[in-house]
């Protein structure tokens, strides 16, 4: 019986992992989707007059650090 619980124990913890990992990727996939939007309208508002290169700038300043970090699969979605 204690053998089945441990696999049952060690089942759920993998389980939480994986659930986590789940969790943090779409999480992470939400946030490059957010700084898009951000450069997107940063760059709109750029070229309407009402906005600033440099607001483009830190704008795909930020987007390019979430990429070094996690990735550009988020892009593939847009």
């Amino acid at each position: 019986m204690a053998g089945f619980l441990d696999r049952a124990k060690e089942q759920a913890q993998r389980s939480m992992a994986q659930g986590k990992e789940k969790l943090e990727e779409v999480q992470a996939q939400r946030a490059g989707g957010d700084l898009l939007k951000k450069l997107g309208a940063a760059y709109y508002a750029e070229r309407r007059g009402a906005g600033t290169p440099e607001s483009t700038h830190q704008a795909l300043s930020a987007l390019e650090a979430h990429i070094a970090v996690h990735g550009d699969s988020f892009l593939r979605g847009a």
